[in-house]
C-alpha cells in the first residue's frame, strides 16, 4: 500500500519521484499506522496506542535523519532534502514546533541547500570569485555562486542559485530555537555553528566562516572530546577555508589533524573487531546463547560516508600537492585501508594498503611499516579476500 505523499513537500510528479527515491520507499509501510486515525478505544487502550505511535514516529525521525545525513556526505543533496523534510515534519509532531529537538532537522535542511561539499565523494571546494545579486532576490546572503568541485581528476559545476538564502532561513529557525533554550546541549550547538560556517564559506565570507568553525570545534571537543571524530569535521571544513585562501601551511596542518583523528579512531575500531572475532572463535559450544561481551562501537552509515568523503578528499589534496609529503600521504592511505577493511571491501583495502606500504618503504624512517604490514596480513587472512 502506498501512502499519499505529503503536500508540504510534493507539488508535482518530479517531487513525488524525488520523495520516493530519497526516503518514502523506506518509510512507506511505517506510515500506515502513523497516518491512520485512532478508533474508539478505552482510555488505557488509547494511552497504549499513543505510546506506540510516538515510538514509531521517533523511529521514523531517526531513520529519515540518518538517511538525509548520509546523502549529504555522499554529495546527493537533492535526495537529502525530502528525507530531511520528513524528519522535520515528524519532529514537529512529536516534540512541538519550538522544541530544541527540531534543530537537527533544520540543520540537515540547511546543509542540503548549501551544497558546499559538492557532488563528488572526494572533493575540494573552491568557490568562484564572482557573485551575482539577481533582481528581486532580497536577503542578507548573496545568491549562491557557482562552485567548482575538484576531486578524483574531475570538475563539476554546481548551480546553487537561491540555495544559500533558503539555507539561511532554516538556520535562522534553528538559531532562534537554540537562543530560547538555555539548556541546549553542546552537541546541537556545535552542529549549528558548523552549518553557519559552511554557509558563510559558500558565500565567500571566510572570516565569519572561520569564526563559526572555531566555535564548532570548541563545542564538539567539549561534548565529545578533543580528538573525537565529531570534532574532526570542524577541522576539515576550516582547512578547506584556508585552502580557498591559499594559506596552505595552515590548511596542511589542519588536514594532518583530521587524518590523525580518523587514523586513531580506525586503529581502535580494527582492534575492537579483532577482539570480537577472537572471542567468538574461542566461545564454547555450551555458551551458544550468551552474547560475547565486548563493547563494539560500530560506525553509523553517516559516519562511514563522512569518513570516505573526508579521507578521500585529504588524499586527493596530498597526491596533487606541488610539495609532496609522502609520510602524510601514507598515513591517509593507511586510514583508508583500515576503513575499507572494516567495510569488508577487502580488495580495495588490500590495494590501498599496498600503496601505503610501497610508499613507506621508500622513506628513511619506517616506523609505520610494521602496522601497515600487520593490516595487510589481517586482510589476507580473510577467506573472501581476492587481490
Amino acid at each position: 500500500t502506498k501512502i499519499s505523499f505529503f503536500p508540504y513537500f510534493v507539488s508535482d510528479v518530479d517531487h513525488q519521484k524525488a520523495d520516493w527515491v530519497s526516503i518514502h520507499e523506506k518509510i512507506c509501510q511505517l506510515l500506515i499506522p502513523v497516518c491512520t486515525s485512532l478508533p474508539s478505544l478505552t482510555s488505557e487502550e488509547r494511552k497504549h496506542r499513543v505510546e506506540q505511535l510516538v515510538k514509531r514516529q521517533k523511529y521514523i525521525i531517526d531513520l529519515t535523519s540518518s538517511t538525509a545525513q548520509k546523502f549529504i556526505f555522499d554529495g546527493k543533496h537533492e535526495k537529502a532534502l525530502p528525507a530531511a523534510l520528513h524528519a522535520l515534519r515528524f519532529s514537529t509532531k512529536v516534540y512541538g514546533s519550538s522544541s530544541v529537538q527540531l534543530v537537527p532537522a533544520y540543520i540537515l535542511l540547511a546543509e542540503a541547500c548549501i551544497a558546499f561539499q559538492g557532488r563528488a565523494s572526494s572533493a575540494v571546494i573552491v568557490p568562484c570569485l564572482f557573485y551575482a545579486q539577481p533582481e528581486g532576490h532580497p536577503g542578507r546572503f548573496k545568491v549562491s555562486p557557482p562552485v567548482f568541485c575538484v576531486g578524483q581528476g574531475k570538475r563539476f559545476l554546481i548551480d546553487g542559485v537561491g540555495n544559500l538564502q533558503q539555507a539561511s532561513n532554516y538556520l535562522s529557525q534553528a538559531q532562534w530555537i537554540v537562543l530560547r533554550s538555555p539548556d541546549c546541549s553542546s552537541a546541537f550547538q556545535h552542529r549549528l555553528h558548523r552549518s553557519f560556517g559552511l554557509l558563510y564559506a559558500a558565500d565567500g565570507n571566510f572570516d565569519q566562516a572561520l569564526y563559526h568553525l572555531a566555535n564548532d570545534i570548541y563545542l564538539a571537543s567539549s561534548a565529545f572530546g578533543l580528538k573525537s571524530v565529531e570534532a574532526s569535521g570542524g577541522y576539515f571544513h576550516m582547512a578547506n577555508v584556508f585552502f580557498c585562501q591559499n594559506k596552505m601551511d595552515i590548511a596542511n596542518s589542519l588536514y594532518a589533524e583530521v587524518t590523525d583523528i580518523w587514523h586513531t579512531f580506525l586503529v581502535k575500531s580494527v582492534q575492537t573487531q579483532e577482539q570480537i572475532h577472537k572471542l567468538r572463535a574461542e566461545k564454547s559450544p555450551f555458551t551458544e546463547d550468551k552474547e560475547v561481551e565486548v563493547s563494539e562501537d560500530t560506525m553509523t552509515e553517516a559516519q562511514q560516508a563522512e569518513a570516505i568523503q573526508v579521507l578521500n578528499a585529504v588524499l586527493d589534496i596530498r597526491e596533487k600537492a606541488p610539495k609532496q609529503q609522502p609520510e602524510e600521504t601514507a598515513r591517509v592511505l593507511h586510514a583508508l585501508a583500515m576503513l575499507y577493511y572494516l567495510f569488508m571491501d577487502l580488495s580495495k583495502a588490500y590495494e590501498i594498503g599496498m600503496k601505503a606500504f610501497d610508499l613507506l618503504k621508500q622513506l628513511p624512517q619506517q616506523e609505520s611499516l610494521e602496522a601497515i604490514g600487520y593490516l595487510l596480513k589481517l586482510i589476507d587472512s580473510q577467506p573472501s579476500c581476492t587481490k
